[in-house]
């Protein structure tokens, strides 16, 4: 056992101490071993020691440490898939995907602190900064199909292309903001991220000849 695991072991043998089994319990335990002993030292079984679970649990939930600070990713790109055709095609193209990122990345009050985590390590360890490559494409891909869609041109052409990238890049620049300043507001510095950039968003939906 690692000395982070015989450091995290001691409060999970408490009398009432129930182990955690929900993908938020588990995230917000990793997340708080990561900030105290840093990503690179804490293993799985360290994570696993301090929610009172086996490996084998760790794994149902996780495929692997770096996938943990994403926690559910997967199921909110499903919703903002959703949310993207839910909108009325009277919204601008420019409009609805400013609205739907701003509501993709609103963060209940209980879980700020969390995100402030998660972000900060998927922003400044190498390994997590590598590893996000592959679920900033699948981000950019909901952006990709949904401009697509719109124009009536295929996923993987330029503009779809080109709007999905510039997405990804109003948004992490918000974020830096954000991680930089624990007073400011997220939705806020996304909307104004979005709108700073609105002379780069000038798209219609219909391709131009």
């Amino acid at each position: 056992m690692s000395e982070i695991a015989k450091i995290s072991a001691a409060p999970v043998v408490r009398i009432g101490r129930h182990p955690a089994t929900t993908h938020a319990e588990i995230s917000h335990t990793g997340l708080s071993l990561f900030i105290e002993h840093g990503f690179d030292r804490v293993t799985i079984d360290d994570i696993a020691t301090a929610c009172g679970i086996g490996r084998r649990t760790f794994f149902r939930y996780f495929p692997s440490k770096n996938d943990l600070p994403w926690g559910q990713f997967d199921e909110m790109l499903a919703g903002m898939r959703a949310h993207l055709a839910s909108l009325p095609p009277s919204l601008s193209l420019r409009d609805a995907l400013r609205i739907a990122i701003v509501v993709f990345n609103h963060i209940p009050d209980g879980e700020l602190q969390y995100h402030r985590e998660r972000m900060t390590l998927l922003l400044t360890v190498p390994s997590l900064v590598a590893h996000s490559a592959i679920r900033y494409a699948d981000w950019r891909q909901v952006i990709a199909e949904y401009v697509a869609e719109r124009r009536g041109e295929p996923a993987h052409s330029l503009v779809p292309q080109t709007v999905a990238w510039v997405c990804l890049g109003v948004s992490l620049a918000a974020y830096e903001q954000w991680l930089a300043d624990d007073s400011s507001s997220l939705s806020h510095l996304l909307d104004d991220a979005f709108l700073a950039a609105r002379d780069l968003m000038l798209i219609d939906d219909a391709p131009r000849p």
